[in-house]
């Protein structure tokens, strides 16, 4: 099964993957926790390009085409390669973060997905949607990032305005697509972990064999 997480700066979709990975591995599920952009040694690589540095350093067609190359060869390496070993796959961002993202700034869907299409054309069998205020979860991303003193702002800097248009993308992707999944991303780390929890438990998909 592929699972993957999506949200605005800020609501907590990391912490929710890592919580959700180690609560299927204490059911004895073998589960694959990766990233976006990232996930693979040369799209780790390439993921500096896109979340370090000023906003302006590139115009979003560019942002789209690292991703999309970011994400081909994240598929071939290690979410392909997982999922034929019978493991279920978590995934924190995917399609719906370049919609949301790269849309937010000109792009079209139509543009996006023909390249997903063509270069990638793995489709999660749920996304979970973390939903929370764009601006309250802006805050929060800018205070991490000022505590940690951590580079990965360039998407942060964007500005408020930005982040807002990214909110409406991800919660039109959720009501259009079956496969997602809203998850109120407000309350404690334990009482989110449960809402979503209870989400991945009853999907359809959801694999009743262990894994060995």
């Amino acid at each position: 099964m592929f699972i993957t997480f999506e949200a605005g700066e800020g609501a907590g979709k990391s912490t929710q993957a890592r919580a959700l990975t180690e609560k299927l591995r204490e059911l004895g599920h073998g589960v694959v926790l990766t990233r976006e952009p990232g996930g693979s040694p040369l799209a780790e690589s390439l993921r500096s390009l896109v979340v370090e540095g000023e906003p302006g350093r590139m115009d979003a067609e560019t942002e789209l085409l690292i991703f999309t190359a970011a994400r081909r060869d994240h598929i071939l390496r290690t979410i392909r390669p997982a999922l034929a070993a019978g493991k279920i796959v978590v995934c924190d961002r995917y399609l719906g973060s370049t919609h949301a993202l790269q849309g937010a700034a000109g792009v079209s869907a139509q543009t996006i997905d023909t390249l997903h299409k063509l270069f990638c054309n793995v489709t999660p069998d749920l996304t979970l949607y973390l939903d929370m205020d764009s601006k309250d979860g802006l805050e929060r991303s800018l205070d991490r990032l000022a505590g940690e003193g951590a580079q990965e702002s360039r998407f942060e800097a964007k500005g408020p305005a930005f982040h807002q248009i990214v909110q409406r993308s991800f919660r039109a992707q959720c009501a259009a697509r079956p496969e997602w999944s809203a998850v109120d991303a407000i309350g404690t780390i334990p009482e989110v972990c449960a809402r979503v929890l209870d989400i991945v438990l009853s999907n359809p998909k959801f694999p009743i064999r262990l894994s060995a």
